[in-house]
């Protein structure tokens, strides 16, 4: 979908206009744009409420009011919603091309043209995706929609910048949506890695490396084999590095958890929604869209995005209950469940981390555990971060991204229950503690050196199967943490 940016007032030829309209303020329909007398009087502008009449004359043939609410609760996500409304308008209209109109009064309210370019970019693009690459060609031509273009109108050379950011974020959440959204026989490891070489393609400011099993049995990684070793796709350790133009402000590692399908091994998930288990790769599809998205910007860090990926299936080779398994750092940990195999890759994919880069600070993605969902729900990603510093970077990213974080407990309780009876640590804790995602992440934490700046994101709950929120939403892949990520490196580096 091409994407256009024009100073606010100066609508091209389109089939819809989109005004997006701040309650109490004035409605600034363009010069030349002729609606019938009335229109925009007493328009209750509230959140996401719509009004429209067809033109009599000008360059759109429609034009369709958008409430953003009241100005004091105007943000970044109020935009970014309000946008993602006008490009359903347009889909739901089947026409080919939509004008958003964003005024001054409202990028002001939601903290500058900057944030708002941006976050009205991200709403309009990712509310046009459309997952048909394995439809017939057929069929996909039928289900897609007509809408081409989108013009986005806003005031100032600030609006123009953030817009052309926001098309890069959205490409990236698009990108990492789908990679999820692919059958578990089409995203397989192998496809991870050749996605991943495609992104070094884009940039020379980025590069790859790519471990096979050999490798990686070289390096002493039995958790990752281990959990591999039932399917006989090979697993493969992905390795981008992306390096800023200028002096680096410091060293950054990204680690996603790539697990293209988890059938649970021999502790056999149910059948009801095992198919779903091919958003088990999010993580690592997360940190994919991270450096997608860097490949076309420039940010004054050292970024590594670090991949294990491997199938956790069932055959004479698999793991059984009760193996034991050495890690790349020498700690041997007794496998009591199977299906607590995301963390085992995540594990050396941290001592990998540790040992080769050295980062500053380390930020793990993963659809760790279930329990999440309990506490947190499908809208709030469970954070555990090492310090305050990186807490705070995080709910701050979080928040103009759209994509919340939230706080979880970290204990040396939690730790001291994962703990093995038979090897130093076993992969799941006592029923009797609970808490499922803190043993998670206490079980991550012992392969994580205490001086380093850590952050563990359980994004079982907000990876798929989300509430509609107009730019995402429902069943499938929703693309979080790639935007996530890269708001957090702008964050740290000042420029939000």
């Amino acid at each position: 979908m091409k994407l256009t940016i024009k100073d606010v007032g100066k609508p091209t030829r389109v089939d819809l206009l989109a005004l997006l309209v701040a309650s109490g303020s004035d409605v600034d329909v363009p010069q030349g744009v002729d609606v019938p007398e009335g229109f925009v009087a007493k328009f209750d502008a509230k959140p996401r409420a719509t009004r429209s009449t067809f033109a009599s004359g000008g360059s759109a043939s429609e034009v369709l009011l958008i409430g953003l609410g009241e100005s004091s609760k105007i943000d970044a996500e109020a935009i970014r919603r309000a946008s993602a409304v006008a490009v359903k308008e347009a889909k739901k209209r089947k026409v080919g091309s939509v004008h958003i109109e964003v005024s001054g009064v409202a990028s002001e309210a939601a903290g500058g043209g900057e944030i708002a370019g941006c976050a009205a970019a991200e709403g309009a693009l990712m509310a046009g995706y459309e997952y048909l690459s394995s439809k017939s060609a057929k069929v996909a031509k039928d289900a897609a929609s007509p809408l081409k273009q989108i013009v986005l109108g806003g005031a100032g050379s600030q609006f123009k910048k953030g817009a052309q950011r926001g098309e890069i974020l959205a490409a990236a959440n698009m990108f990492t949506r789908d990679l999820q959204n692919g059958a578990g026989n089409v995203i397989t490891p192998t496809a991870l890695a050749k996605a991943a070489q495609g992104i070094a393609k884009l940039s020379p400011q980025v590069t790859v490396k790519v471990h096979d099993e050999a490798a990686m049995k070289k390096m002493g990684m039995g958790l990752l084999l281990g959990c591999s070793q039932g399917s006989t796709e090979p697993a493969k350790l992905i390795h981008l590095t992306y390096k800023p133009k200028g002096k680096s402000k410091g060293t950054i590692a990204f680690v996603g958890k790539g697990l293209t399908f988890d059938a649970g091994g021999y502790s056999l998930k149910p059948s009801p929604k095992m198919d779903e288990m091919r958003f088990d790769m999010s993580g690592g599809a997360a940190v994919l869209g991270a450096l997608h998205a860097l490949s076309q910007m420039d940010v004054p860090f050292e970024v590594h995005g670090v991949v294990p990926s491997s199938e956790n299936l069932i055959d004479g080779n698999a793991t059984k209950p009760g193996d034991i398994h050495e890690a790349m750092n020498g700690t041997t940990v007794e496998i009591l469940n199977t299906d607590a195999e995301g963390r085992l890759i995540l594990a050396d994919a941290l001592n990998y981390v540790e040992s080769k880069i050295k980062p500053d600070t380390i930020i793990d993605l993963a659809t760790l555990t279930g329990a999440v969902i309990v506490g947190l729900g499908h809208e709030v990603t469970g954070m555990f971060a090492s310090t305050t510093e990186l807490r705070d970077d995080l709910l701050a990213a979080g928040a103009i991204a759209g994509e919340p974080v939230w706080p979880l407990p970290l204990l040396d309780a939690h730790k001291e229950g994962m703990k093995g009876q038979s090897a130093d640590l076993a992969n799941i804790g006592s029923p009797a503690m609970g808490a499922g995602p803190s043993q998670g992440a206490a079980f991550l934490s012992h392969f994580v050196s205490d001086e380093r700046a850590w952050a563990h994101l359980d994004i079982a709950g907000t990876a798929w199967n989300t509430r509609d929120r107009d730019w995402v939403g429902g069943s499938t892949g929703s693309g979080v943490g790639a935007r996530l990520l890269v708001e957090y490196l702008l964050h740290r580096s000042g420029s939000r």
